[in-house]
């Protein structure tokens, strides 16, 4: 982040200043867009905009101002309709609900960082608002982002799903392969995520000798990026090859094959970590 954000846990008292409002229909954000800008409202409440949401929860400040994500009804419409007044017609012109991936490289880059951080607590506080153990309603703890059970003491905690991401090179060349999913013709490097009791550097070989069958050695810390897709932390990873050919797993693979740094086929977008790697190897 190039400012300043302090994660919290307790809103203020009285918001009675403008905040920055990370709101979601399901895994849509709103935002105002003009162009091919898009813009997080910047408002008191978001009943100045006629929403009223089902739950909010207090992010923390950027820069000294406050930020809320915020859990809207699943009924919730941006439409302009027939919304009775004039002013609240003005601010509702241009509002649109989107998704992340979508999103990216349309806004600030700090704010989009806090989207990611936003769907992720606003999705845990939906599906943790009972226990999981014995049903009885939760309460959020008033220090960290926790919700403890007050009958049985479970406390839970955001859920962040673990995963390695590794760059193996063969010289002047880079291993890349075709998931099921990717779109045709793109081709990225190999993930997986963290099984229990595996360190980091024990999940990128078993990762790459279970997708491609090959052994990889000097394997050495790149760099980690949040992932919300839904919950992911991709921790990155180079490695350079050490033996054995190439056997895809095909549940898992459609392709897999050894590319020259000069000739490479159609890579992911530049948000990712995966590309910032490939990027890396090549420049």
């Amino acid at each position: 982040m190039h400012r300043t954000f302090i994660p919290g846990i307790a809103p203020l008292a009285v918001q009675s200043e403008p905040a920055w409002w990370f709101a979601f229909v399901g895994n849509k954000l709103l935002v105002h867009l003009e162009g091919t800008v898009s813009q997080i409202p910047y408002l008191t409440s978001l009943a100045e905009i006629g929403l009223e949401p089902v739950r909010i929860q207090f992010l923390g400040t950027l820069d000294g101002q406050p930020c809320y994500s915020a859990e809207l009804p699943k009924d919730t419409s941006v439409t302009l309709g027939d919304a009775p007044e004039e002013p609240l017609r003005d601010r509702l012109n241009g509002m649109s609900l989107l998704g992340l991936r979508e999103l990216y490289g349309t806004m600030d880059e700090d704010l989009y960082a806090l989207c990611g951080r936003a769907i992720q607590i606003v999705e845990w506080d939906r599906t943790h608002q009972y226990c999981g153990h014995c049903a009885t309603p939760t309460t959020q703890l008033p220090y960290e982002r926790a919700k403890r059970c007050p009958n049985c003491g479970l406390v839970n905690y955001p859920r962040l799903s673990p995963a390695i991401i590794v760059l193996v090179s063969r010289g002047e060349e880079l291993l890349l392969a075709r998931s099921h999913r990717f779109p045709p013709g793109m081709y990225s490097v190999l993930a997986g995520f963290v099984e229990p009791g595996e360190s980091l550097e024990e999940t990128v070989v078993r990762e790459v000798r279970e997708e491609v069958g090959i052994e990889v050695k000097d394997i050495h810390y790149f760099g980690s990026q949040p992932w919300p897709f839904p919950n992911s932390l991709m921790i990155g990873f180079t490695a350079t090859y050490a033996s054995g050919e190439i056997v895809i797993e095909p549940q898992e693979l459609a392709e897999a094959a050894w590319f020259s740094k000069h000739s490479l086929p159609q890579l992911p977008p530049k948000l990712s970590i995966a590309r910032k790697l490939i990027d890396w190897f090549v420049l």
